[in-house]
């Protein structure tokens, strides 16, 4: 059975690599390091992204380092990941359809004692691939308005080791170290009358950021967690260069240079949430996250940054009295919501984001080892005040498995 379903994994990963016809992403990606990616591991897709309170017993919580104080002795944990999103962008005028084949992540998780764990992870932080046409801006303090075409690529990728230890039965502490590292390139065209300017600049950034966490198990089926993301300042550099056109004359307004920039300020984040076990059958997490971008004293272009509220309910069925010969009876079956306010606000308009999950967790042999399958629908902005609405599919795969080290073999 494991090899069928290690075969059936990469069969799905090849299917998605021909389903792909682009890499792009949300238009909202041209503001700041790009929109802010989900990489989620295990089952947690497709629970609503909630599991804040979850341990790390049967796969990586990535979401708290601390759940890794809960990891089974003599366990190597390895979990890889990739996701499909089929993307309807949506305004006023018209509608477009992109499909997109996404990396997701690759972690491996081990105890140092019985008591701690400790985590290696790689995963994307933000993307900013878009592509703008002819967008019609007006001109402050002005009857007039220009048009801008804009392109871009890139973004931040995120390099963390996680450390987690539990003190006693009921208490778990962890903590996190993050390496933010990447670079965007951003093209744009402005068109004013017969005059163009392009402008094209590539940036380049790092920058490191903390993260701390707690677990508490309050009884064998309730578990309170919560983590904060300290405040951190990525550093960045650029490399640019401004041509005009006027009249068929073509000038150099600026040469390739090479300058620093704006540091990017990630926000405290803090997030709280809870795991509730109902009955052997059916466990319950939610989850509530507050990001105080506020505090960061920065802006895009176009638009402000916003606190942001962020809310997760999830609910995953089991067997209890499962028959371990039956394979059916091991599957494991979630499902969730996610509601995310956003952090951007557009004239007025905050871009929030809302999706359902379902998914199935298939068992591999009798281990932690298992396919996580997930299925997402979600909407993000809207098409007022001359805005984008997304309307999303996403199928996300992740392998988790599972290896026991170091324990003899009683039969030989």
């Amino acid at each position: 059975m494991k090899n069928k379903i290690v075969f059936i994994y990469c069969a799905i990963l090849i299917s998605f690599a021909s389903f792909s016809q682009s890499i792009s992403s949300s238009p909202y990606s041209l503001y700041g390091v790009g929109s802010l990616y989900d990489a989620d591991f295990g089952l947690l897709p497709s629970i609503g992204s909630a599991g804040i309170a979850l341990p790390s017993d049967s796969f990586i919580n990535n979401l708290n380092p601390a759940s890794l104080g809960s990891l089974p002795l003599n366990h190597f944990m390895f979990d890889v990941g990739g996701k499909a999103i089929a993307t309807t962008y949506q305004n006023n005028s018209k509608k477009e359809n992109r499909n997109n084949f996404q990396f997701s992540h690759i972690a491996f998780a081990f105890p140092v004692t019985k008591n701690s764990g400790f985590s290696v992870a790689l995963r994307p932080y933000s993307s900013s691939a878009f592509k703008i046409s002819n967008l019609i801006l007006p001109i402050s303090d002005s009857q007039e308005s220009y048009s801008l075409s804009a392109t871009g690529s890139g973004g931040l990728n995120n390099f963390d080791f996680s450390y987690g230890y539990r003190f006693g039965k009921k208490l778990t502490v962890g903590a996190s170290a993050a390496l933010l590292f990447g670079n965007t390139v951003d093209d744009r065209v402005f068109t004013i009358l017969n005059s163009i300017t392009t402008i094209h600049k590539k940036t380049d950034y790092n920058g490191l950021r903390a993260t701390l966490g707690t677990q508490y198990k309050i009884d064998s089926t309730f578990t309170i967690g919560a983590t904060v993301k300290l405040p951190a300042q990525i550093k960045g550099s650029k490399v640019q260069s401004v041509e005009s056109i006027n009249d068929e004359v073509v000038s150099d307004i600026q040469p390739e240079t090479v300058s620093d920039v704006d540091d990017y300020y990630m926000p405290l984040e803090i997030g709280i949430g809870i795991s509730k076990r109902f009955k052997k059958v059916l466990n319950m997490t939610f989850d509530y996250e507050k990001s105080l971008w506020n505090d960061t004293k920065q802006s895009g272009f176009y638009g402000d940054y916003v606190n942001q509220d962020r809310f997760a309910l999830g609910f995953t069925y089991f067997n209890e009295k499962r028959n371990y010969r039956k394979y059916w009876d091991r599957v494991k079956y979630s499902a969730g919501a996610n509601f995310d306010t956003g952090y951007l606000e557009i004239d007025g308009k905050r871009i929030n984001n809302a999706s359902i999950s379902i998914g199935v967790n298939l068992p591999i042999e009798n281990t932690f080892s298992a396919l996580n399958i997930s299925y997402s629908y979600g909407q993000k902005g809207s098409i007022s005040n001359n805005l984008i609405k997304e309307n999303y599919h996403k199928l996300s795969v992740n392998l988790s498995l599972d290896g026991i080290w170091f324990v003899k073999r009683k039969i030989e």
